[in-house]
């Protein structure tokens, strides 16, 4: 019987020790704060302290908390540092942080001689549950190696991005951004939608036919070169993100994406990049 512990039983911390718990051959141990959340875990022991997870016999610790603040208040406890370091485990951070805080977090805990990979999840919790979705991992490449089999098999993918501590923590963040904006940008499809007599599941059945995910891997890579050859213009753009906010009509202000969008744009007109492509957005302009 392999033991596994946990520090955090949070959505996705709860739910990553739920579905280990539910493989054969795994004993779950957990600590969190509020402990009727472990206790509400089917197969999971519930412990009273931090220290007693690291304690429990387990090689592999994982720990998530909400952010850094909470993060670097736990693992603050020099009792915890130093059972980490007595009992030889390896701690695995599954937190979405930001990259500095990771670097100079992981740097300390290095110092003290403990031994850690971060390891964040594009995964929710149910994705946690049937072990879906995407897990990205950076630290020591021996600890990695020695994890991957590990984290393999709580999730759909793992990346392995490297020995720079704080890539995996970076490339969370670059992820959610995406997430983020496009789910700010459908908002805006909704509010048309509204507006021009479409219901919002009509509005939604665009991507049925049209897949806009698609431009990632055109404009997307030659954004990343910074080649702005045209072949969607800025000035285009600018007219297109015009009728979009004209057909929001009374409910203009409740546009998240395209106002700013349209800012951007005019900035670039201004600066005489109206003849380049729409990825010249992401010019550095001043």
């Amino acid at each position: 019987m392999t033991k596994v512990a946990f520090i955090g039983a949070g959505l996705i911390g709860g739910s990553l020790a739920q579905a280990m718990a539910k493989r054969e051959g795994f004993e779950v141990v957990a600590y969190n704060r509020t402990r009727s959340k472990v206790e509400a875990l089917e197969g999971v022991t519930s412990l009273d302290s931090a220290v007693g997870a690291v304690r429990s016999g387990a090689r592999f610790v994982h720990i998530t908390m909400s952010e850094d603040s909470a993060l670097d208040q736990v693992l603050s406890d020099s009792a915890l540092i130093d059972a980490l370091v007595q009992h030889k485990v390896l701690l695995i951070d599954h937190t979405t942080a930001s990259p500095e805080g990771t670097k100079a977090r992981i740097k300390g805990l290095q110092e003290a001689g403990v031994e850690v990979i971060h390891a964040p999840v594009f995964m929710s919790p149910a994705a946690c549950l049937s072990a879906q979705g995407v897990m990205v991992v950076s630290g020591p490449a021996a600890l990695v190696e020695e994890a991957t089999p590990h984290l393999e098999a709580m999730t759909g993918k793992l990346v392995n991005l490297g020995e720079r501590v704080d890539a995996a923590a970076s490339y969370k963040l670059f992820g959610n951004a995406l997430i983020i904006t496009l789910t700010a940008g459908l908002a805006d499809v909704y509010t048309m939608a509204d507006e021009m007599g479409f219901s919002r599941e009509q509005a939604i059945g665009l991507i049925d036919f049209f897949n806009p995910g698609g431009t990632l891997n055109g404009r997307g890579r030659r954004m990343a070169q910074e080649d702005y050859s045209t072949s969607f213009e800025v000035t285009m753009a600018r007219k297109d993100v015009r009728l979009m906010m004209e057909s929001a009509g009374d409910s203009v202000e409740q546009l998240i994406t395209l106002p700013a969008v349209a800012a951007r744009l005019d900035a670039l007109i201004e600066k005489g990049f109206g003849e380049e492509d729409l990825g010249a957005i992401a010019r550095k302009v001043k």
